[in-house]
């Protein structure tokens, strides 16, 4: 008997299983307490398909969270008609103001021409419009002198006001993504849609070109003034051509609402004592 014993606790200390990194192959399979639990249980596995199937809880968990999903993780496969011609018609018109910013820098095509653009956009920013009407509304004698100058003033500070409100709002940039200068800090021109000098230029071209007098030539002038003023900009590199487009529609409806409300010379001399008298 002692020698089985010593036999049986040597063989029992000689077999791998023993040792304590296998001592969890030696152990029986533990009992499940409850029916349906575990890896073998098949219960709530088939519960819960049946539960999706036929809309138990399972579905109305997964609806609820699927309905709580942001929308930018949806993929849209099937985008409508609008949404594609939109997105054509913006790449499109990103690629065609890219191309036109010939003025854009100091090397390129278009270096030389760079002074002689840029004189051109200055003369549709809002500076040299609001001192010289200033200039001219102080030295002016006449009462419909002075009816033109104060309507010209006003409509120039309400497309000022209106386009930097736009641009706040909207916020895009231009195809250069240049940052502003400080001649558009002080137009508060500081965002590309709409285009502050197309509106500017439309607005006054066609105001000039219904209370003045001017001979034929002078007209076209203006009118191609008030083109080369817009265009200007997208060679330069400071805004899209949908921008200059918007900026021209946004010039023609504010010289229609000045039209509409119109200071008249007795009005506007009433103002004018008023404010003298205080």
């Amino acid at each position: 008997m002692p020698g089985s014993q010593a036999r049986s606790r040597a063989r029992d200390r000689n077999n791998v299983l023993n040792r304590p990194e296998f001592m969890s192959l030696n152990q029986p399979p533990r009992r499940e307490q409850g029916a349906g639990e575990g890896r073998g249980g098949g219960g709530p596995r088939r519960a819960s398909r049946q539960d999706s199937s036929e809309g138990g809880p399972a579905a109305d968990g997964g609806a609820k969270d699927a309905s709580h999903w942001p929308e930018q993780d949806c993929m849209q496969l099937n985008p409508s008609f609008r949404v594609i011609a939109i997105n054509s018609l913006l790449a499109i018109d990103i690629s065609l103001s890219k191309r036109l910013g010939v003025c854009a820098g100091t090397r390129g095509a278009g270096a030389p021409l760079r002074s002689m653009v840029s004189l051109l956009a200055l003369s549709g920013h809002a500076l040299p419009w609001l001192c010289g009407t200033l200039i001219c509304l102080w030295s002016s004698n006449t009462l419909a002198g002075q009816e033109v100058l104060v309507n010209l003033l006003l409509a120039l500070i309400l497309d000022l006001m209106t386009v930097a409100g736009v641009q706040k709002l909207v916020k895009r940039r231009g195809p250069w993504d240049f940052p502003p200068g400080f001649l558009d800090y002080i137009a508060m021109d500081m965002y590309s849609f709409p285009a502050a000098h197309a509106s500017r230029a439309a607005m006054v071209s066609k105001f000039l070109l219904h209370h003045l007098v001017l001979a034929v030539p002078l007209r076209i002038l203006l009118y191609l003034w008030a083109l080369l003023a817009g265009v200007s900009r997208v060679l330069l590199g400071k805004h899209h051509i949908s921008d200059v487009g918007c900026g021209f529609a946004l010039g023609f409806l504010h010289f229609s609402l000045v039209e509409s409300v119109w200071l008249d010379s007795a009005t506007y001399t009433q103002l004018h004592m008023q404010f003298f008298l205080a």
